[in-house]
């Protein structure tokens, strides 16, 4: 039996929540948008209100893109569904991740009022899950359908204090990024770094070149600016059989004047 056999592949998770909202619709559009393996989790399904969902809800960046009207559904709702995609490859990622906005999509409007990712801890509004759907949709190449997953899917920055890095990379078959916060001094310093993170994930997601980078080369956002190191780290954060993990681990951004962190 091969090492890759013992890999807890990634999956596409979902909490729903409604109000009113019959399960059989939740079912219907699992089956019918997401298709052959997605499927309604019935052993944590809770036909009521879950008290927990509103801090849950906050600790996914909610507060980026909720309206007032959103945290009321969150408020409101008086029932909670869990949707599963199948385990995913890297041949597999992008149509499964494509495949799982289309049903967070279609559930808000089949009557979901809220949706939140459990595979990397993160959520938007009503209207931003619906134009995020819509992009990706309509995505006229590759290029820009990675946009539109990278936006709905990946969480970021996540804050360690020493380090920022995203969450959710593994949901699009690529390495996460981390990135030395540096001083709090430095004028417009999270901008920059969210800044870096994307570049190096759109890089990562779009480019046939990022496959074959090796650990110490160089990375830039654009001629002329700062030149970063690129290192290869284990994603050590979280066990493998936690739906955060991700098997391809953290490509990290350091200065390139500087010595590498050690955490």
């Amino acid at each position: 039996m091969s090492g890759e056999d013992h890999v807890v592949r990634p999956r596409q998770v979902l909490c729903v929540l409604g109000s009113g909202l019959a399960p059989e619709v939740v079912h219907n559009v699992v089956a019918e948008v997401g298709g052959r393996g997605f499927s309604v989790d019935p052993e944590y399904a809770h036909p009521a209100h879950d008290p927990r969902m509103d801090a849950a809800f906050r600790a996914c960046l909610a507060n980026a893109t909720f309206t007032d009207t959103d945290w009321e559904a969150v408020s409101a709702h008086d029932s909670v569904a869990y949707v599963l995609s199948p385990p995913m490859t890297p041949a597999t990622s992008f149509d499964l991740s494509q495949r799982m906005l289309a049903v967070t999509a279609t559930l808000l409007r089949s009557g979901a009022t809220a949706v939140k990712s459990e595979s990397s801890g993160l959520t938007h509004g009503r209207d931003r899950w619906l134009r995020l759907a819509d992009d990706a949709a309509a995505a006229p190449g590759p290029v820009t359908l990675a946009d539109a997953l990278y936006h709905a899917w990946v969480k970021r920055p996540i804050s360690t204090g020493a380090l920022l890095f995203s969450c959710g990379m593994h949901l699009l078959a690529a390495p996460d990024v981390e990135v030395a916060a540096g001083s709090p001094a430095e004028p417009n310093l999270l901008d920059d770094r969210v800044a870096l993170i994307d570049g190096l994930a759109s890089y990562l997601l779009t480019e046939r070149r990022a496959r074959e980078i090796q650990d110490g080369e160089g990375f830039r956002l654009a001629p002329g600016t700062p030149r970063w190191v690129l290192r290869k780290r284990p994603c050590h954060r979280y066990d493998d059989d936690d739906f955060f993990f991700n098997p391809q681990g953290y490509w990290r951004l350091t200065p390139a004047e500087s010595p590498c962190l050690a955490e």
